[in-house]
């Protein structure tokens, strides 16, 4: 059965099927914020949708990691995302540079996880 979690016009918040969980892209909250809380508050963010779908950071399978600026923030936003997820749980991810939605955002995140 296919779960979909606070679903909307364009996109739910998750889609759980078959043992994982599908979070959108997740953007920061705060847009004020440089990389570092942008990337913090992100973080968070998936650590909250991934709780509430019986999952952890611990059980990331992939991430797709879009920055605005990568020549600027890519070091920053590595140090964050390495101080949050733990080495021997280090998903498959790629990271690359984009344009995104709304001019203030400065990096938007996209896992998928296994559940519990």
């Amino acid at each position: 059965m296919i779960k979909r979690n606070n679903p909307k016009p364009r996109l739910a918040d998750s889609v759980e099927y078959a043992g994982l969980v599908y979070l959108s892209g997740q953007v920061p909250n705060d847009l004020n914020g440089d990389i570092t809380a942008q990337t913090q508050d992100v973080l968070a963010k998936i650590d909250t949708l991934l709780a509430a779908s019986n999952s952890d950071k611990t059980r990331i399978l992939s991430a797709q990691v879009w920055i605005k600026n990568m020549e600027r923030d890519f070091a920053a936003f590595n140090a964050v995302w390495e101080s949050w997820m733990p080495t021997e749980n280090s998903p498959a991810r790629a990271a690359v540079e984009a344009n995104m939605a709304r001019e203030q955002v400065l990096v938007e995140i996209m896992v998928t996880a296994a559940q519990r």
